[in-house]
């Protein structure tokens, strides 16, 4: 079994932006000549998440609207009394999103769906330059 990490930055616009990463997951699979296995996909931080979409305009204004229904940006949170800052919003998107997806692969192939694509959601208020791990379980 081996076992691959890379590592790199990428910046975001807050807000709920959204960002299709699965080009960089399949790049780096394709790289490691793994052909069986696991590719995991992490964001270091509280206030982002890893998930898949179907990554298309529609679903991209419909997430972060149905977002600020569920949970509103501009709601009192505890959160926010705590550090004095106003993203409490962000921590709560993040956990129930989770900072993580793993994904198998097959034949060196990622096994997502025809119109599945891996996404980084960045929750903060603010512009960010987020971490992204990309690990790699397999032979």
């Amino acid at each position: 079994m081996t076992v691959l990490t890379k590592q790199y930055e990428l910046k975001t616009k807050g807000n709920c932006d959204m960002v299709d990463i699965t080009d960089r997951v399949r790049i780096y699979l394709q790289s490691s000549k793994l052909k069986h296995g696991n590719a995991t996909v992490f964001v270091v931080g509280s206030t982002a998440s890893v998930s898949t979409i179907e990554y298309e305009p529609g679903l991209k204004k419909d997430l972060p609207e149905i977002l600020e229904k569920f949970i509103p940006s501009k709601q009192k949170y505890h959160h926010n009394d705590t550090w004095g800052d106003h993203n409490g919003h962000s921590h709560l998107r993040s956990t129930l999103f989770g900072c993580s997806q793993t994904i198998p692969f097959v034949n060196g192939e990622l096994l997502l769906g025809t119109w599945q694509q891996i996404i980084l959601i960045d929750f903060d208020e603010r512009p960010r330059s987020r971490k992204i791990i990309i690990q790699l379980i397999g032979e």
